[in-house]
């Protein structure tokens, strides 16, 4: 079986779909599939689907979904080992698929490879690890399934490693010189996200490096009007140390040789 969560919810099995159509089966699917292999138990699937005040035919009504979910994974498989698929163990249920199968962990392992290959100095290697982890993705995390507590954490989980594998893909790129390449990116990112300081540095950066100091400083002056404007407060000092450097052309911005030893110190950004 294949579950994709980094998108629109996806499941496949011997290559047809089992992906329920109601919106309570469907968002069942979703989290026992980004459990895939453990035991969820029948409180917390109650709590997804129903929140802090079950009705009181909540476990009929969650057997009864489980039930249909299996009524799928048979027209598919072409046999009854649908209980084999999602197995009832005490006190819960579980999905009985290949972690391997489920697209968020094959983010999670590409971007914790990408993250070794970075602690290396293995520059070439972590961006493309960065670069296939951020492929994975379709679209918003589960962008059509209601979100429960459960999958609430999921998803901010997803979503925040996913902005941890952009910034760090970024950031990978910008010190093997490809900052033109990165603007148009950036300007999006930046647009998204308008007080994320690191993209915004980041941004900042590939600017000066590509010859645009003042739009580098247009950007720092943009993100400190909104920063005062929305929380009343000003940039970090780490961000408020970026501008300076830029003002003053300092070296340190420069792209430094990876392969000469002792070389390769990088602008702080913020964090």
């Amino acid at each position: 079986m294949e579950i994709k969560v980094l998108g629109p919810l996806e499941a496949t099995l011997a290559g047809a779909s089992i992906t329920p159509t109601a919106s309570k089966p469907r968002q069942l699917l979703a989290l026992l599939g980004l459990q895939a292999g453990n035991v969820v138990t029948v409180p917390a699937l109650i709590e997804e689907l129903w929140g802090s005040a079950p009705p009181r035919s909540a476990l009929t009504t969650l057997q009864t979904y489980v039930l249909q979910i299996r009524r799928r994974v048979e027209a598919a498989s072409a046999h009854p080992a649908a209980k084999d698929v999602l197995v009832t163990r005490y006190g819960g249920y579980l999905l009985a698929v290949d972690r391997d199968g489920v697209d968020a962990t094959a983010f999670d392992r590409a971007a914790r490879a990408g993250q070794e290959a970075l602690e290396a100095g293995r520059l070439e290697q972590a961006s493309a690890l960065f670069t296939s982890a951020l492929r994975v993705w379709r679209g918003p995390v589960l962008a059509d399934v209601k979100v429960g507590p459960r999958l609430g954490m999921e998803v901010a989980r997803l979503r925040e490693g996913r902005l941890g594998v952009q910034e760090a893909r970024i950031d990978v790129e910008l010190r093997l010189g490809r900052h033109q390449a990165l603007l148009g990116e950036l300007s999006v990112l930046t647009a998204q996200h308008p007080m994320h300081e690191n993209f915004r540095a980041q941004h900042m950066l590939a600017l000066y490096r590509s010859g645009r100091r003042w739009r580098a400083l247009e950007e720092y002056r943009s993100l400190h009007d909104k920063l005062i404007e929305e929380l009343g407060l000003g940039p970090s000092e780490r961000l408020r140390g970026l501008q300076r450097a830029i003002l003053s052309a300092d070296s340190v911005l420069d792209v430094a040789d990876r392969d000469a030893p002792g070389r390769g110190a990088r602008p702080q950004l913020a964090s």
